[in-house]
C-alpha cells in the first residue's frame, strides 16, 4: 500500500455566502466547517498526512481554534496562493514521490469515511481517480440573446473531489504554467496526459457556497445518514 496524504485547499474567502466569517470557519453544527472535512481524513482507518493550504486572512483564527479546543494534530499548514491553482502546487512541493494524495476541497465535510477509504483503494489502481456523478435535472444551453437548445444531460456528469493521484503524477503535471482552463486537479493532470478514471460519487457531498447550502448540511449531519 502506497503512503496516503491529502491536500486541503482552503483559500476561498466565501463571498457567496454573504458571511463575515469566512466559510471555512462557520460553525456547522457545533464545529467549524474546516474542521469537519478534517476529520473525514483524520477518522480513516489508515494513517493520512494532512497538508492544509489556508487563506493567510483566517490562519491565525483556525490556529487559535485549535488551540482552544484541543483539535491538535500532525499536519503541515501552508498559505494558499494567488489561485486554487497556485494553493495546490504549493502544496503538491511537499509530497513524495511513490505515495497517493487526495486533493478534497475544504468545504466539502459531508461524506462518509468508507466512502473516502473506498476512494483511496481506487486509487491503488489507477494514477487518477475522480468521483462522478449524473446530471438529475434537465439541462439547457442558454445564449446571450437569450435563446436557448436542450442539452443532452447523459453526456455530462458532475465533478467533485476527493480527487485522488499518484504523487508523482500529481507533481509532473503541476510543473506546468498556470491556464484559466484549469477548472480543479483532475483537468491538471488531464492536459499532461494521464487518463482520469471515474467513480462514483456521491449525493451528499455538496461544496458549502451559500446560506441554502449550511441548512442543507446541518440538516444531513442531524439526521445521521452521513455515519
Amino acid at each position: 500500500m502506497r503512503p496516503r496524504f491529502v491536500i486541503i485547499p482552503a483559500g476561498g474567502t466565501g463571498s457567496r455566502m454573504g458571511s463575515e466569517v469566512p466559510k471555512q470557519m462557520l460553525d456547522l453544527m457545533g464545529k467549524p466547517v474546516l474542521r469537519r472535512t478534517v476529520e473525514l481524513f483524520r477518522n480513516l482507518p489508515f494513517e493520512v498526512g494532512v497538508i492544509i493550504s489556508i487563506n493567510p486572512s483566517i490562519k491565525d483564527m483556525w490556529m487559535e481554534y485549535c488551540r482552544n479546543n484541543n483539535f491538535v494534530f500532525k499536519c503541515i499548514l501552508t498559505t494558499g496562493g494567488l489561485t486554487r491553482f497556485h494553493s495546490v502546487r504549493k502544496a503538491v512541493g511537499y509530497l513524495p514521490d511513490g505515495a497517493l494524495v487526495a486533493v478534497h476541497d475544504g468545504v466539502r465535510p459531508l461524506l462518509r469515511v468508507e466512502d473516502v477509504a473506498a476512494m483511496f483503494e481506487e486509487g491503488e489502481k489507477y494514477p487518477a481517480v475522480v468521483p462522478v456523478m449524473p446530471v438529475a435535472d434537465s439541462m439547457r444551453k442558454v445564449g446571450e440573446d437569450g435563446t436557448s437548445d436542450i442539452v443532452d444531460r447523459s453526456a455530462y456528469r458532475l465533478v467533485q473531489t476527493p480527487q485522488i493521484f499518484h504523487t508523482e503524477v500529481l507533481k509532473k503535471a503541476y510543473s506546468a504554467a498556470y491556464s484559466p482552463e484549469f477548472t480543479d486537479d483532475a483537468s491538471v493532470v488531464e492536459k499532461s496526459g494521464v487518463p482520469l478514471h471515474f467513480c462514483r460519487g456521491s449525493r451528499f457531498n455538496i461544496k458549502l457556497t451559500a446560506p441554502d447550502d449550511m441548512v442543507l448540511a446541518a440538516a444531513l449531519i442531524g439526521s445521521g445518514c452521513l455515519r
